[in-house]
This record gives C-alpha cells, sequence and structure tokens, in this order.
C-alpha cells in the first residue's frame, strides 16, 4: 500500500466537502487551489492545509501528491484532466467529466493508457447505503422486470432572478445547466441502480429567468456568501435551463421519465427516484436518505431504515453507524472515496462501484442527446 497525498482544486462549495471526507479516513490532504494565489492561500488557512499552490502546475510538480481531486469550473476539467494523468496522478474529477463527448472519448482513451492510476468521476449518490441496497437487491430480482423508472432531482437554489453563479454560464458551465449540473446525478443513480442501459431520450427544457443579476461586489449564490441581493448588479442574458423534463427508453423495453429544476421553491437537493417491477417497487429520496421504500401489490409495504443489522453485505460495508444514527450528504463523499483509495492502495478492481471515465464519457453523451433533442424536438437515439 502506497502512502498518498491530494490535492484538491477548487475552492468553492464542493472543494471543501472533499477535504472534510477525506479527513474523516484519515488521508492526508497536502493543499489546496483556489482561482487565485491570495483564494489558495485564505481557503489552506481556513481548511488548516499545509499549502495554498499558486497555479496548476504547482499541484502537478509536488512530488507529495499523488491524487487530485478537481472540483474545478466545468471549463476547465478537460485539460487538467489530461495534465494529471501525464503527471502520473491518480485523478477524481467532479462531473462533468469534460464539456463535450469529443473531450470525455479523449479522457477515456488517455485512462486506459494509464491502467496503474485510478480514475473516478464524483458521482457520490451511489454511495448513500439504501442506494446500494436498492441497487443488489434489483440485481438479486427481488423486483422483478423493471416496468418503468420515475423521479426527479429538484433545487431552489436558483429560483430568483437575483440568484447567480458560474454554472449559469455557457462557456463556464456548459450549454447544458439543470440537466448536467443535477441531472447527470439521477441518469447515473438509475443506471446504476438498475444496470439497464438509456437508449434514446425525448427532452422538454425550460429557462424560467432569461435575465439575471450578476453582483457587482462578486458574491454569487451557493458560494457561502450572502447579501448578494442587496448590492449592485449587472443584467445578465441566460441561456441555460432552469428547468427540464426528459423521457427516457432503456434497452430492454423499459420506460422512465426525469423532471429537473433548480427553482422548485422548498426542495433543497431532492434526488427522488421510483422503480416499479413485476414483483415489487422501490423509491428513495435524498432528502430522506435513511428511509428505503418498497411497494408490494398484496401485502403491507416496507419502510427499511438503514441499519447495518438490516442490510445486504454490499451496503453493509458502506454503512458506519448504528441503526437511528442518521447518515447523509457529507457521509456519501466518505463511502466514495473509500471505494476510490482501496483501489488506489491495492490496485484497481474489475468492476469498481464508483462511477469511472468511461461512465463519465456516456453521462456527456446522454446531455449531448437531450440538449439535440429539446433543440429537435424529438426523440433522439443515445449514442
Amino acid at each position: 500500500m502506497q502512502a498518498t497525498g491530494t490535492a484538491i482544486v477548487g475552492t468553492g462549495f464542493i472543494g471543501p466537502v472533499h477535504v472534510e471526507a477525506l479527513r474523516r479516513l484519515g488521508r492526508r490532504v497536502v493543499g489546496i487551489l483556489g482561482s487565485t494565489p491570495e483564494k489558495s492561500a485564505q481557503s489552506a488557512r481556513a481548511l488548516g492545509l499545509e499549502k495554498g499552490y499558486g497555479s496548476f502546475e504547482d499541484v502537478l510538480a509536488d512530488p507529495a501528491v499523488t491524487v487530485v481531486h478537481l472540483a474545478s469550473p466545468n471549463r476547465y476539467h478537460f485539460e487538467q484532466c489530461r495534465s494529471a494523468l501525464a503527471a502520473g496522478k491518480h485523478v477524481v474529477c467532479e462531473k462533468p467529466l469534460a464539456m463535450t463527448t469529443a473531450e470525455t472519448a479523449e479522457l477515456v482513451k488517455l485512462a486506459a493508457g494509464h491502467p496503474h492510476l485510478v480514475t473516478a468521476v464524483n458521482y457520490n449518490v451511489r454511495f448513500y447505503p439504501l442506494v446500494l441496497e436498492a441497487r443488489d437487491r434489483i440485481h438479486a430480482g427481488d423486483l422483478g422486470e423493471v416496468f418503468h423508472v420515475t423521479g426527479s432531482y429538484l433545487q431552489d437554489w436558483l429560483m430568483y432572478v437575483s440568484d447567480f453563479n458560474w454554472r449559469v454560464l455557457p462557456a463556464a458551465g456548459g450549454e447544458l445547466r439543470a440537466v448536467a449540473d443535477i441531472g447527470t446525478h439521477w441518469l447515473d443513480t438509475i443506471c446504476f441502480v438498475t444496470g439497464l442501459e438509456i437508449t434514446a431520450v425525448c427532452a422538454d427544457l425550460r429557462t424560467v429567468h432569461d435575465t439575471r443579476y450578476r453582483p457587482s461586489g462578486g458574491s454569487e449564490t451557493f458560494s457561502g456568501t450572502a447579501g448578494h441581493r442587496h448590492q449592485p448588479a449587472e443584467a445578465v442574458p441566460i441561456h441555460t435551463e432552469d428547468y427540464g423534463s426528459i423521457l427516457l427508453r432503456f434497452k430492454g423495453g423499459a420506460k422512465g421519465v426525469v423532471t429537473v429544476s433548480q427553482v422548485a421553491a422548498g426542495r433543497k437537493n431532492s434526488l427522488r427516484f421510483d422503480l416499479a417491477g413485476g414483483k415489487a417497487s422501490i423509491s428513495w429520496d435524498s432528502e430522506e436518505p435513511n428511509t428505503l421504500h418498497i411497494g408490494h401489490r398484496l401485502r403491507s409495504n416496507e419502510a427499511l431504515s438503514r441499519d447495518p443489522a438490516l442490510l445486504g453485505p454490499t451496503a453493509q460495508k458502506f454503512a458506519d453507524y448504528p441503526g437511528g444514527h442518521a447518515e447523509g450528504f457529507p457521509d456519501s463523499f466518505k463511502q466514495l472515496y473509500k471505494a476510490i483509495y482501496h483501489d488506489i492502495d491495492h490496485g484497481k478492481s474489475p468492476a469498481p462501484l464508483y462511477a469511472t471515465f468511461a461512465d463519465g464519457h456516456r453521462e456527456v453523451q446522454l446531455c449531448e442527446a437531450i440538449l439535440r433533442s429539446h433543440r429537435e424536438q424529438r426523440w433522439v437515439a443515445v449514442e
């Protein structure tokens, strides 16, 4: 087992989440890189890290760094992934893996050329214990044939015209926003849990606020700063979607539909799925992550609590606390990194539970098909 040292790239909302999760596993986080040397230094001090890097080149040149976590804006992912692999670093990249399928395909190829390096995409929802339990029960045949899949991912943090973040800008986050930012978590989770492959999509998207107001003081929604609604602001035209509904076709005949919104008042972070099968149904919601609902036709329905004593062997490995002691969002990151760093320490698993660069490539393929479907107002095959 090799000693690891990790650098985090990105000081926004999610970068410190990575730091906290790694520390809970006893992993050494060497330093962090922000958008400026000043932000790097400030974040390093706030998080108690050894180093605030001056540049990405400084991160890659640091011999203490063996793993790079990319929590930077989407537009940087491709070049940073490519450079990190060339420097011999393991890579954990936030979604999306890159901005286009041409870029993600190249990263998959580069990853294959470095078989000793672990390359993962940060789809943490897979690692809620009851998501893993749902997966095992479906794969064991408890649901029978999956007839249809329904669900949603709803948030409200961009509900007002005064809510602003770099993600709303196509140049920074991509032409698809709500679907790419949060909808891909739902799509990845469903394919992971059911084992089904999406073959075609039909999408209808809407930009609720075609103008948003960017605060001149630099404060952004979701950045941890407050008071931006009282600052002078610049009107910015918006061309990315706030809402989307997507019909899905799966290989084998199952159908599905998902609703994605970042303007749903009161829904802070609700990823929900309902899976209907020939024997039973299963539903789960990330805002109530410690209960898995199991539905039956001719007997009482069940509400399974997240209790290791009640779970199968896979979910048990990723449930650290006894029943009644809630686990949630931060724990899913810890469990994801437990799996990733196990492979870094001991060699790559042939079929890892975490999302790989190949999975990240598939999600960008889905995003491109969804955007094309909306623009052409028709069903589009996922290539």
